[in-house]
């Protein structure tokens, strides 16, 4: 992130796994992508709890020093389903409810591996800049080539 669009972003929305995944390439991107939050001085939102890749980038954002933010459904977090939040953790009643706030507290969007649920967060939040709902930047973090097929199927 250089110049004007770098000041310009305060916080960054991060879609990822609950999981791992199968490549140990994905839990070196989220934690360096945790470091590099920390380093510019830019808060993270994202899913909430402290599983699989949604884990590895907040908690080493937080470890860091950034603002964390973790939006979560309250059935979720009531059913203890994400593990502990680190930093600040928002309840709220839906899922529905949960990207309003992640579109509310974010100036852009990066969608690391995952599976169904990052792919439905990152469409909604592209469909929603096709609609100009927002101007926000979204970006994929293609580790690994992870997202080509993704990439080849929307050209």
């Amino acid at each position: 992130m250089e110049g004007n669009l770098a000041r310009q972003i305060k916080s960054i929305c991060v879609f990822c796994g609950s999981n791992i995944g199968k490549n140990a390439k994905f839990v070196e991107a989220a934690n360096n992508l945790g470091k590099v939050l920390a380093k510019q001085k830019i808060h993270l939102v994202y899913g909430g709890g402290s599983l699989g890749l949604m884990g590895c980038v907040s908690t080493t954002a937080h470890v860091e020093g950034s603002q964390v933010l973790g939006i979560i459904p309250i059935a979720l977090a009531e059913g203890n389903f994400v593990g502990k939040t680190f930093g600040e953790e928002l309840r709220v009643p839906t899922m529905q409810d949960r990207i309003w706030k992640m579109l509310d507290n974010s100036d852009a969007f990066i969608a690391l591996p995952g599976g169904i649920g990052t792919l439905e967060e990152n469409f909604q939040i592209a469909s929603w800049a096709q609609l100009n709902i927002h101007h926000k930047p979204i970006g994929l973090l293609n580790i690994d080539d992870f997202f080509n097929k993704l990439l080849s199927f929307l050209d």
